[in-house]
């Protein structure tokens, strides 16, 4: 595979936003996902609703939308994106918590920070959220599991469980 110049470096290797203004409008999504590890005890007590903090998942959630939102003011490079949607599903397992964030837009350029830095902000939510019943939580992988749109098309992931 022949190395492709950096978009984000000039030919003097200066750092600098890149114009998406001469892209073409096209929809394009995203989807990433990020764990959370925990105790059994303390996905039982997001389970049952009883987490010290109140309704963990909800503010997660909303998190995740936030973050999804804000991700060009806390990633150098990232255009400002108008967002056209923005879930954030969270699923709860025996010992870890889920977190898949999907982000749609029609515009210039892709969505895959914002769906990223959604599933970041939820993960961290989660965390602060319950770190009175464990501080030991660990937190990823985090990663990009598909896109679509824009001049390179769809990609997907081959998804294997990263905790097997």
């Amino acid at each position: 595979m022949d190395a492709q110049p950096l978009p984000h470096l000039t030919a003097a290797g200066q750092v600098h936003m890149v114009d998406v203004g001469a892209k073409p409008d096209t929809v394009r999504t995203a989807t990433a996902e990020g764990w959370v590890q925990a105790r059994p005890d303390v996905i039982a007590r997001v389970r049952d609703g009883a987490a010290a903090k109140g309704d963990v998942l909800a503010v997660a959630r909303v998190a995740g939308i936030q973050g999804a939102k804000r991700t060009a003011d806390i990633i150098p490079l990232a255009h400002p994106l108008a967002l056209t949607g923005t879930t954030v599903a969270i699923t709860l397992e025996a010992d870890r918590i889920r977190v898949e964030t999907t982000v749609t837009t029609r515009g210039p350029t892709g969505v895959e920070m914002e769906a990223l830095t959604g599933t970041v902000a939820a993960c961290l939510t989660l965390y602060d959220m319950l770190k009175a019943h464990d501080r030991g939580m660990v937190l990823g992988p985090i990663q990009l599991l598909s896109k679509t749109g824009g001049r390179t098309g769809a990609w997907r992931r081959e998804i294997e469980d990263p905790h097997d």
